[in-house]
């Protein structure tokens, strides 16, 4: 991986704003496999669904600071994630032949410490030069973990042992304490 000019933190993505057209179809697209759906597919191309896609996208919000990556989305229901770098195992590059069509791209996370039900639990569609920011976000993941201070041994001996000498020391007032009720 080559590197990058240093980057001013925090950096704010930029979503392609044919995600709309690709949201208004997508939700269509179930509509029509539905008989339900079907019913309402015409209110939902003429009306609500462009309502809903525009302000669906004016809500999206992306952002890479120096220790965690944050996104927003949502209208009625707003999402925010938080997800710190360090926690990030691997981000996934996804462009499918319909993706590829609207000239979209979708960025998978997953994160450590989670069950197998929520592995990729946070999704970002439509960032312009994904690939691009999805190399920030290794390298700054990179740069944090090398930068993080590792404590040495003797430093988590030296704080067991004190934590130990507080215990006894606190054992010993407690008896002393509970010597002096009985006298």
């Amino acid at each position: 991986m080559t590197g990058s000019p240093d980057l001013s933190l925090p950096l704010k993505a930029s979503f392609n704003p044919i995600i709309r057209t690709y949201l208004l179809w997508y939700v269509a697209f179930f509509m029509t496999i539905t008989i339900v759906g079907i019913l309402f597919l015409p209110f939902w191309l003429l009306g609500v669904g462009q309502w809903w896609s525009h302000h669906y996208f004016n809500n999206l919000e992306c952002e890479l600071s120096d220790r965690s990556l944050r996104f927003k989305k949502g209208i009625l229901v707003q999402v925010e994630k938080t997800i710190p770098l360090e926690n990030i195992q691997d981000v996934t590059f996804v462009a499918g032949p319909v993706l590829r069509y609207f000239d979209l791209c979708i960025l998978k996370f997953e994160t450590a410490g989670q069950s197998q039900h929520q592995a990729n639990d946070m999704k970002l569609i439509g960032i312009i030069d994904a690939q691009a920011f999805r190399t920030h976000i290794i390298e700054q993941r990179q740069k944090l973990m090398t930068t993080q201070p590792t404590l040495p041994v003797t430093s988590d001996t030296a704080l067991l042992t004190e934590v130990r000498d507080t215990l006894n020391a606190i054992k010993q007032l407690l008896q002393h304490h509970l010597d002096q009720n009985k006298s």
